[in-house]
C-alpha cells in the first residue's frame, strides 16, 4: 500500500475516542491562538487589498471573514482568513517542520461549517487530524525541500486543508486518497516572497485548494493514487530527500500537535530569542536605545538564512529582520505588532542600533537559544545567554497567556463582550452544537 493511501486510510477511520485528552487541549489552544490571529490582522491592507481585488467575484455570500463585515463564498473565506491568521506573523508553529499548522487547515474547514452543519467535537477532531497530515508530509522532506526555497506552511499545509475539509465531508478510504492527490497537484509557495504581502497569502491559497481538493473528490474527480510518494509526486518532485516512514510511523499515537508552540511575538519565531533577550537586558539594567553601542548575537543558523535583512524598508520586511527585531525589542520592552509598524521600521535611532547589530552562526546554539553581547557607551559590556525562549516547547506560553494574546489582538474591532463569548466557544469548541457559531461571533459588526 503506498503512503498515500496508508495516510488516507488513516484520515478517514481514525476514532475521535482514541484523541487522548492532552492532545485535544493543546488543539484548543491552538484554535482559540488562530482566531486571534485572524481577527488581529483583519484591517491589515494585505486583507483589504486583496477583498478589493476578488470580492466582486464572490459567489454565495455564506462564509464570514473573521473581524470584518463583508461575507464571502466559502472559498474566498478560507483564502481571507488564512491569509489574515498569518499576516502578523503571529501564529502557531510546529518545530520540527517549521509549518505553521493552524492557518491553512482551520480556514478551510471553518468556512465549510457555515456551508453545511458540522459539530464542533467533529471540527475539533477533523482539525487534529489535518494538522497530523499536513506535519507528516512536512517531516517526509525537511529540511531539503525548505532549504530549496519552498515555503512549507503552504505547500504541505494543503494537504492539513484537504484531510480536514474531506474528514468532514465524510470521504471513503478511495475519495481521500484521490483527495490527497489532488491536493498535491494544488501545492504551491515560494520563500522569495517573504517580507512582501504575498507570504500571509500562501496558508490562505492552501486552505482554499485543500478545501476545493476535498470538495472535488468528493464528487469522484479522480485524482493520482500516490499523489504523494509516487515516482512524481510531490514529495519526489519538490524535495532531494524523502523519508516515506515519517509519513507513517506511529500514526495515531504520536501527535503533531504535541510539539506545536505559540508565539509571544510578531514575528518568525527563530528570532524569538534574541527578543526575549533584549527585553530582559532592557529591564534589567533600565536601558535606552541611546545608551547602545553594539549588539553581538550568537544565534542558530536559520536565524541567518531566513531573518537577515540588514536594512528594512517596511514593517513586512522588519519582521524578517533580526537587527530590527532586537532594536526594537531594547526601544518597546516587546516584540508585538508595534514593533513591525513602518514608522517603527524607519525611526532614526530604531536604525542605528540596528546597523550596530550583528550575528553570527554560534555553536551549539539551538532554535530558541541565544548568545547575546552587548556594549554600552559608557564602557560597561553586558551578557546574556537565553536557554529557551518564551513560547518554546520548553518555555510554553500558559492558557492565561494566550487569552491574554488574543484579548490584545480583539481590542478595538469587536466588542468586548462578544471577544470573551468567543474565548468560551474556543475552549469549549466541543461541546459547541455548530462551529459555525465561532465564525458568526467572530464577524464585525
Amino acid at each position: 500500500m503506498s503512503v498515500t493511501r496508508t495516510l488516507a486510510k488513516f484520515l478517514v477511520s481514525h476514532k475521535g475516542t482514541a484523541v487522548p485528552q492532552a492532545v485535544r487541549h493543546e488543539a484548543t489552544r491552538a484554535l482559540l491562538n488562530w482566531v486571534g490571529c485572524a481577527i488581529g490582522a483583519s484591517q491589515h491592507p494585505t486583507i483589504t487589498r486583496t477583498l478589493a481585488a476578488l470580492g466582486e467575484f464572490s459567489g454565495p455570500r455564506e462564509a464570514t471573514i473573521l473581524g470584518r463585515r463583508e461575507r464571502v463564498d466559502i472559498f474566498q473565506a478560507a483564502l481571507l482568513n488564512g491569509a489574515s491568521s498569518h499576516t502578523f506573523d503571529f501564529d502557531d508553529t510546529h518545530i520540527q517542520t517549521v509549518i505553521h499548522p493552524s492557518a491553512p487547515v482551520l480556514p478551510a474547514i471553518l468556512a465549510l461549517a457555515e456551508h453545511q452543519p458540522i459539530s464542533g467535537r467533529d471540527f475539533l477532531h477533523a482539525f487534529l487530524l489535518g494538522v497530523e497530515a499536513e506535519c507528516r508530509v512536512g517531516a517526509s522532506i525537511m529540511p531539503n525541500h525548505y532549504d530549496a526555497g519552498w515555503h512549507i506552511t503552504a505547500t504541505a499545509g494543503v494537504f492539513g486543508a484537504a484531510a480536514a475539509a474531506g474528514r468532514l465531508l465524510k470521504l471513503n478510504e478511495q475519495q481521500m486518497t484521490w483527495a490527497l492527490g489532488i491536493a498535491a497537484t494544488h501545492a504551491c509557495g515560494v520563500r522569495e516572497t517573504f517580507g512582501s504581502m504575498a507570504k500571509p497569502l500562501h496558508p490562505g491559497i492552501a486552505a482554499r485548494n485543500g478545501l476545493m481538493a476535498a470538495l472535488m473528490a468528493k464528487k469522484n474527480v479522480v485524482g493520482p493514487e500516490q499523489g504523494i510518494d509516487g515516482r512524481r509526486g510531490f514529495a519526489r518532485v519538490a524535495s532531494t530527500k524523502f523519508d516515506a516512514d515519517a509519513m507513517t510511523r506511529g500514526l495515531g499515537k504520536a501527535w503533531a500537535m504535541s510539539d506545536n508552540s505559540y508565539k509571544p511575538y510578531a514575528c518568525g519565531v527563530v528570532i524569538h530569542p534574541a527578543i526575549d533577550g533584549c527585553v530582559q537586558l532592557r529591564n534589567e539594567h533600565k536601558l535606552k536605545l541611546a545608551d547602545i553601542a553594539r549588539i553581538d548575537l550568537k544565534v542558530h543558523p536559520l536565524v541567518i538564512e531566513l531573518c537577515s535583512r540588514r536594512d528594512p524598508k517596511s514593517g513586512l520586511e522588519g519582521k524578517f529582520s533580526i537587527f530590527h527585531s532586537s532594536a526594537a525589542a531594547i526601544l518597546l520592552g516587546e516584540g508585538g505588532e508595534a514593533a513591525y509598524s513602518d514608522t517603527i521600521v524607519r525611526n532614526p535611532a530604531v536604525v542605528r542600533v540596528r546597523d550596530n547589530t550583528f550575528a553570527v552562526v554560534g555553536k551549539g546554539i539551538k532554535e530558541d537559544q541565544v548568545h547575546i553581547t552587548m556594549k554600552l557607551k559608557d564602557g560597561r559590556v553586558l551578557e546574556k545567554l537565553v536557554e529557551h525562549c518564551m513560547g518554546s516547547v520548553d518555555n510554553p506560553m500558559r492558557d492565561a497567556d494566550l487569552e491574554a494574546k488574543f484579548r490584545a489582538q480583539c481590542k478595538g474591532i469587536l466588542p468586548a463582550a462578544r471577544v470573551e463569548k468567543l474565548i468560551g466557544l474556543c475552549w469549549g469548541v466541543g461541546k459547541v452544537k455548530s462551529a459555525a457559531e465561532m465564525a458568526r461571533t467572530g464577524r464585525a459588526g
